[in-house]
């Protein structure tokens, strides 16, 4: 049942100079605010840990040690620790010479279980708590089975129910920690990132070069072109480098006009499957793939530009022209 089922009417504070102020008045104004925050919580924002409570402990230690921090339960009630406290671990030698799993869990406190801070006398009356140390409750959950649940049900269901938040896992053995500390079963109450995601499509606009020299294997079969270049992605707007995916794509069969006869020349270009990102940043990434084109002298100087049939060029010049005109890098960043 939530706050608002059980509330059959909200009333706002007022006061007026002069009147008398009863302990159950301030009283009343702290539990109304404390219950309003409390309903903000439930109603927009999950149960676990908010921030902080780091828990730490090797194998071979008898104690953890948990960091200031603060979370929230299912009903919206905050639970804080304001500094490091350090906790004995479960004493125990084991069962049967194995290992015994505990889950450490954090919980609020109710006002029995609290330190008197402060007490005050009072007029005609005696003396009376104003002020107490608030600090959370840690539990250790003995856990059993396959599945490791809680052992005892009352914690299990608390558990279940959001009373109760999960901190960390450890694993004991004749009284002391016979792995470390396991926060991966840690309960957190902020919601998983949505990855933030862009594509597009880019011309190359790249330089090519021919790198008969420095790829020997591949010359023996076919003209290797170095692809490279660089993509601008400052339009996506990343905060921080993504991690970029990206291919090539065009045409993989190119059309040469060959000047002497005035005939359209195949030439097949091949791109390895070897797309490398080599630099990357959030507003860029440089690449560099390789070609082959097979069954064609590139050297060769009869090619002419289709636009203007005066002008000549070797077959690499047109190949060049293609590629940066027809063909595209097609890239995904992903920011997690």
């Amino acid at each position: 049942m939530s706050i608002i089922d059980e509330t059959k009417f909200v009333e706002r504070f007022q006061f007026f100079n002069g009147q008398r102020l009863f302990a159950s008045d301030l009283q009343g104004l702290e539990e109304f605010n404390r219950k309003m925050r409390e309903l903000h919580i439930q109603s927009l924002h999950g149960q676990g840990v908010c921030s902080g409570l780091a828990v730490n402990g090797k194998r071979g230690d008898r104690q953890v040690t948990v960091g200031a921090g603060y979370a929230t339960d299912s009903l919206g009630r905050e639970i804080i620790l304001t500094e490091t406290e350090t906790l004995p671990i479960p004493p125990v030698a084991g069962n049967q010479g194995k290992s015994i799993f505990f889950d450490l869990t954090i919980s609020y406190p109710d006002d029995s279980a609290l330190e008197e801070a402060e007490t005050r006398e009072g007029i005609c009356v005696g003396r009376g708590v104003v002020r107490l140390r608030e600090k959370p409750v840690f539990c250790w959950v003995e856990l059993a089975g396959e599945q490791l649940a809680p052992k005892k049900q009352k914690l299990k269901a608390e558990l279940e129910a959001g009373l109760r938040i999960r901190l960390a896992r450890i694993e004991v053995l004749n009284c002391e920690l016979y792995s470390d500390v396991s926060i991966a079963q840690r309960q957190s109450a902020r919601p998983a990132r949505i990855p933030y995601i862009v594509s597009s499509t880019e011309k190359i606009g790249a330089e090519i070069i021919v790198r008969a020299a420095t790829l020997t294997a591949l010359s023996a079969i076919a003209d290797p072109i170095l692809i490279t270049g660089t993509v601008n992605t400052s339009a996506a707007e990343f905060q921080t480098t993504p991690e970029y995916k990206a291919h090539l794509t065009g045409q993989r069969r190119l059309s040469v006009r060959t000047k002497a006869s005035n005939v359209v020349t195949q030439i097949d270009l091949t791109v390895l499957d070897q797309f490398q990102i080599t630099e990357q940043s959030r507003d860029s990434f440089s690449f560099l793939d390789i070609g082959l084109v097979i069954g064609a002298d590139l050297t060769k100087t009869d090619v002419v530009d289709e636009d203007d049939h005066q002008k000549t060029g070797t077959r690499f010049d047109e190949v060049l022209r293609l590629i940066r005109s027809e063909w595209k890098v097609v890239w995904m960043g992903i920011e997690g």
